[in-house]
């Protein structure tokens, strides 16, 4: 049973019943590193790539810990987005749902775009978990509807996005209300500078865990470049989609306009497309997360805000529309497929610009196959150096013409034009005798 493998750890009964039932074999490699610290009441700081099994990890100890005779806030677990902090919680009931009915255990999720009077009105009794959003739970803390100084556990999940949303001020004076022996549990993909000073503030001689990724990328995705080569993009998406059919695909756009014209323009070519983004109201998104779910749409153009906030269950590939300015987006939009042991496919549509980006990319340790479609068939194109040593050949026979076609002290008007067209006229004669040559 694959209870046996978490029995080390000392987790109580229903615990161990609920990772039975969640089909757990053994913990994950931060599940190990980490649990016994935060068994321990020591803070820490977690850091680990996306799908390593991190949510397990604080909820496991934390769960385990509640004391169930005490109808208080006990642990607050703050999300940067509303969909994370919905799926943080629904793992939470999956967790106390097997506690003894005389020793129960009480959670309550608080995000945006819910009705704040009804949820204050319900508020009579504390609830001994709570997991939300740091705008909405800091509201109810100022209303005095929501007692946390109480909490014995403070988890900031996903702390380097929370930053980039700017809810780091929020989670500060949520924790400002927090008794002094309060555990601080920080996990994050990255340390950002500009986090630390929060670290500094609330957390003394933390615990830090570092599990460095084998691969930047999880080892079963295939990563697949392709060139544009002055096509039109939301085309080549259509046929890669009807190339590889897959159960799921999640499109990344940079901006919200993209996605909305992605998405309309595939739906035009008749695919079933939902879409991801900021400009969503809440119950919008909320339909659109259930449609999800309920698998009406087989492809999802998302901007980056759902790599980092939503866990969409079994996605086999990933198209990357347009590459992310901040490359370490391309490493949690693929992070969305090869979850759980399965394999997946992550597509690239580049262009000559993207030059550096992958080359960075490359440098990090992603492996790329560079490939076109052509009549519905996948054709490798060789390594992509090969544009890249044209480049600098052309580059080089320039630099020699423009030597050899000496600048005229005297000029007449249109000299530039022409003496450019004699650069490149040397170039092409050039470039025919050493392509000969070859």
């Amino acid at each position: 049973m694959s209870k046996i493998k978490f029995n080390k750890f000392g987790f109580k009964a229903f615990i161990l019943e609920a990772i039975d039932h969640l089909g757990f074999y053994e913990p994950t490699e931060i599940q190990e590193r980490i649990i016994p610290t935060i068994q321990n009441g020591q803070s820490a700081i977690g850091q680990s790539q996306t799908g390593t099994g991190k949510t397990h990890a604080y909820l496991l100890p934390v769960v385990n810990n509640i004391n169930p005779t005490k109808e208080q806030v006990q642990v607050v677990i703050t999300a940067p987005t509303r969909e994370l902090a919905t799926q943080i919680f629904e793992e939470v009931l999956k967790l106390i749902e097997f506690a003894p009915r005389d020793e129960s255990i009480t959670a309550k999720l608080f995000i945006g775009g819910t009705d704040k009077q009804r949820t204050i009105e319900k508020l009579k009794v504390q609830p001994q978990i709570v997991v939300g959003t740091p705008g909405r739970i800091n509201d109810l803390v100022k209303e005095q509807a929501l007692f946390v100084h109480t909490t014995k556990t403070l988890i900031v999940d996903e702390a380097d996005l929370m930053l980039d949303m700017g809810f780091i001020q929020e989670v500060d004076q949520i924790a400002g209300r927090m008794g002094q022996d309060l555990q601080i549990l920080v996990f994050s993909a990255t340390i950002p500078e500009k986090l630390k000073p929060f670290l500094k503030k609330y957390l003394e001689n933390p615990t830090f865990t570092h599990v460095a990724p084998k691969q930047i990328a999880a080892e079963k995705i295939q990563h697949l470049l392709i060139p544009l080569r002055h096509r039109n993009k939301v085309t080549i998406v259509f046929e890669l989609a009807r190339y590889f059919n897959p159960y799921i695909a999640l499109i990344f756009t940079n901006t919200k306009k993209m996605a909305d014209e992605v998405a309309d323009g595939l739906l035009e070519k008749g695919l079933k497309v939902g879409r991801i983004h900021g400009d969503l109201t809440p119950r919008e998104r909320k339909q659109m997360m259930k449609r999800i779910r309920d698998l009406e749409y087989q492809y999802i153009v998302a901007t980056d805000l759902a790599a980092r906030g939503i866990d969409i269950e079994g996605v086999s590939h990933v198209i990357n529309y347009e590459l992310p300015a901040d490359l370490d987006f391309y490493v949690h939009r693929v992070g969305r497929t090869a979850r759980a042991g399965y394999s997946g496919v992550a597509v690239t549509i580049y262009e000559l610009r993207d030059q550096d980006s992958l080359d960075r990319l490359e440098k990090m340790g992603i492996q790329f196959q560079h490939g076109d479609l052509r009549n519905e068939e996948w054709i490798d194109l060789g390594a992509r150096e090969k544009r890249k040593e044209r480049k600098s050949e052309q580059q080089e026979l320039e630099k020699v013409a423009g030597k050899i076609i000496r600048k005229q002290k005297q000029v007449k008007p249109g000299y530039k034009k022409k003496r450019k067209q004699e650069i490149d006229k040397y170039v092409k004669k050039q470039r025919r005798k050493m392509n000969r040559e070859k």
